[in-house]
């Protein structure tokens, strides 16, 4: 008879164990749910914002452009020029230490 009573207990006692991990598994799934809920969200809207002010830049752009073209295309060619400086003096290095 007391076997059984321990038996019992333990089985109650086992039984209690897994429910309470069941729920505590099943509140940080919830948690886990409703965290990337609100990051998509988040994550949408800080997009948004960006294409929006990408496009502010564009048409702030555009217009500078149609302003000023010679001052636009003179600003471009220089700033290509820098980059190709850049470029050949970095090839330039690197090649020296090929030989």
């Amino acid at each position: 008879m007391a076997i059984t009573s321990r038996t019992s207990r333990a089985q109650s006692a086992t039984q209690s164990l897994a429910d309470e991990a069941l729920d505590k598994v099943r509140d940080l799934r919830y948690g886990a749910q409703d965290l990337a809920s609100k990051s998509i969200s988040a994550l949408g809207d800080t997009a948004s914002a960006a294409q929006q002010r990408l496009g502010r830049y564009a048409s702030t752009t555009g217009r500078y452009v149609s302003e000023q073209p010679v001052k636009s295309a003179l600003i471009a060619a220089a700033i290509g020029a820098a980059v190709a400086a850049i470029v050949m003096v970095a090839r330039s290095r690197r090649d020296r230490y090929y030989y």
